[in-house]
């Protein structure tokens, strides 16, 4: 009882605006410990709203140093294209981009980039071998579309079906037609193994139901001397690298193995329209950012990128080498990545091609 008389003293002796601040602690106490649970829980939401005002925030200062574009050897298409791109991104955004040739196996080129921080700095420009060398192989180190965040297709060309003179077929049906009466006894060049002028063939014999067999040599060049030479009875080989010998007439033209007509080979028709419904084996030049980049950044890329591949001096300097520019939507790639790799799934099966 003197205890609770000394309290009400002490505190009445005190102003009204300290007593009534001196209880809120002790209210406080008495239910501090059941809500923490409640506050803890909105934690993680306002996590992702600031990381999401931080990823913005990084989008809008997007570029403040140099971004790389990892590709493959200098020369090649990809050097190509990458160039391009280099050049047009550092005029347009005042900050360098620039292009790092790897040698070797896709595997080195694909793991740097995955690996890289997802902060749209590290990108990769690569062909189709990208996601088709998985099918190739019995394990990979990536996953295209577990590893990689698609940007755009750049470019693309198409392969042209062409045979030496002393064959005696005008067009893709004479060619199933006189296969298919002489199998196993006409060939066709190519060069690697896993190379799309070999896959190209292989995909021919497995829709048309044929047996052409392959002669590979060292490189696409020596494969088409050899179809020059009469070494080889036909070949699946680039519009840049036969067309000068189609207007020479050292070989016949049959049709291009794009989807739809080519201003690379014109006048020719598809594959697919001409007796193979459905043929497609075009070399594809696409680019790629790690997964987890900030969506904000990867718009920005597609946009600034886009623009550059559609400029007509871009267009032309690239056709002038045997490219046709294919920009298009991330969504666009992703589909062309999954119907490609379907669709050459079951010729590599059929043909059991393996590299190393």
């Amino acid at each position: 009882m003197m205890r609770r008389r000394i309290a009400s003293i002490a505190t009445s002796t005190l102003p009204r605006h300290a007593r009534s601040n001196q209880l809120r602690p002790t209210r406080t106490m008495r239910i501090s410990t059941r809500p923490e649970f409640r506050r803890n829980r909105f934690r993680p939401a306002a996590l992702c709203a600031g990381l999401l005002l931080a990823s913005s925030a990084n989008a809008q200062g997007y570029p403040v140093k140099p971004i790389r574009i990892i590709t493959a050897d200098a020369g090649a298409a990809t050097d190509i294209v990458s160039r391009v791109i280099a050049q047009g991104l550092t005029t347009a955004w005042g900050q360098a981009a620039i292009v790092e040739n790897r040698s070797g196996n896709v595997a080195i080129p694909a793991g740097i980039v995955a690996r890289a921080p997802a902060d749209g700095y590290t990108l990769l420009v690569f062909i189709n071998a990208l996601w088709l060398q998985p099918l190739l192989q019995d394990s990979t180190s990536y996953n295209v579309l577990r590893d990689f965040s698609p940007i755009t297709l750049a470019a693309s060309t198409p392969n042209i079906v062409v045979v030496h003179p002393s064959l005696p077929v005008k067009s893709v049906k004479e060619l199933i037609a006189l296969a298919k009466a002489m199998p196993g006894q006409l060939n066709y060049a190519s060069g690697i193994s896993g190379a799309m002028n070999h896959l190209a063939g292989a995909l021919f014999n497995h829709m048309a139901g044929v047996n052409i067999v392959r002669v590979p040599y060292k490189g696409a060049s020596p494969a088409v001397n050899a179809l020059v030479g009469g070494e080889a009875h036909l070949m699946f080989a680039t519009a840049a690298s036969v067309m000068p010998h189609v207007k020479s007439s050292r070989v016949r033209a049959l049709a291009v193995t794009s989807a739809g007509p080519s201003a690379l080979a014109p006048g020719l028709p598809t594959v697919s329209s001409a007796g193979l419904p459905g043929y497609e084996a075009v070399s594809l030049v696409a680019m790629f950012a790690p997964t987890g980049t900030p969506q904000e950044i990867l718009d920005r890329l597609h946009a600034g990128i886009v623009q550059i591949l559609n400029q007509a001096n871009i267009r032309e300097r690239l056709f002038n080498i045997g490219l046709e520019i294919a920009a298009s939507s991330p969504e666009q790639l992703t589909a062309t990545v999954k119907a490609e790799t379907s669709r050459m799934e079951k010729a590599i099966r059929s043909s059991n091609i393996r590299t190393e």
